[in-house]
């Protein structure tokens, strides 16, 4: 090995799970078949059987507290080894050669951390929606913020890790700590993992209430540390610029076209989800 060349053996991968069967074998398999050096399985007291299979296929499974990802995420990377952690979600499937692609980009852009771009596994207009979403917005090169899944430097993530406090918005946050502290910097690599399931209207909303919830963790902390009104401003009008105009900006004309229904729904949903946790703040605030 040398630097200008690290092999996917130097990765340890870190992935949490909650009731995740569905979708666990596959990714972990795609992870074993990718040769990737250490997994690492965090898991959330699964009732369904992710247990035994994360038994069968990691190297280590560890207990998640249940207090939030960023937590669960920082137990699976202190107890990592690799030169490199990766990030991944337990409903994604790492194709061949993608994890060497996301590798090269960290390494030949001398970035802190790579993305790889999500491809939606299954047909319909949802599937059709994200998919849309995912390309018109989180597209190859540079990035201020970089979403699961994620490769890290090992040794400045163990060193400086997820927010623990953070249940959704730990990728937003730790990209913007590291940019003011390291002057980091990140990027999207052309690397893509598939997305199993998640295609019906209910667990849009689900992912759009997550979303949601990000948003209002991102915009309270924010104001809180005296973020002037035009940031306010900008983060208010996140999900809209993000969701919706920047898809369709960077989108054929004919596949914007079918999408903007999609995309306007998904930019709703993720307002209810961000309002939605507003409230609950303030009602246990009362």
């Amino acid at each position: 090995m040398t630097a200008e060349h690290p092999q996917p053996s130097e990765v340890s991968a870190v992935v949490c799970t909650k009731n995740s069967i569905a979708s666990v074998e596959p990714c972990l398999q795609s992870l074993r078949n990718a040769g990737i050096g250490e997994i690492i399985v965090v898991d959330a007291s699964s009732t369904d059987g992710t247990r035994a299979v994360a038994d069968a296929l990691a190297d280590r499974v560890l207990e998640d507290p249940g207090t939030g990802l960023g937590q669960a995420r920082n137990l699976g990377i202190a107890a990592s080894s690799g030169d490199f952690i990766l990030n991944m979600g337990s409903d994604n499937v790492m194709p061949p050669e993608q994890l060497q692609r996301m590798l090269s980009t960290l390494t030949r852009e001398l970035v802190a951390g790579v993305s790889a771009q999500t491809r939606i596994a299954g047909s319909g207009y949802v599937a059709f929606g994200l998919n849309t979403w995912r390309s018109g917005r989180f597209r190859p090169g540079p990035a201020s913020v970089i979403g699961t899944p994620t490769l890290f430097r090992g040794e400045l993530l163990r060193g400086s890790p997820f927010d623990p406090d953070r249940s959704f918005s730990d990728d937003s946050e730790l990209c913007e700590r590291w940019t003011r502290d390291f002057d980091a910097t990140f990027a999207i690599s052309d690397a893509y993992v598939f997305e199993q399931g998640k295609v019906s209207w209910h667990e849009l909303w689900v992912r759009c209430r997550m979303y949601g919830i990000s948003d209002a963790e991102v915009f309270t902390s924010g104001r809180s540390s005296g973020w002037p009104a035009s940031r306010q401003i900008r983060s208010l009008a996140h999900p809209l610029a993000a969701d919706v105009i920047e898809p369709m900006t960077h989108t054929r004309v004919t596949q914007a076209a079918g999408a903007l229904p999609f995309l306007l729904a998904f930019a709703s949903m993720r307002y209810a989800g961000w309002a939605q946790a507003a409230l609950k703040r303030k009602a246990r605030a009362a």
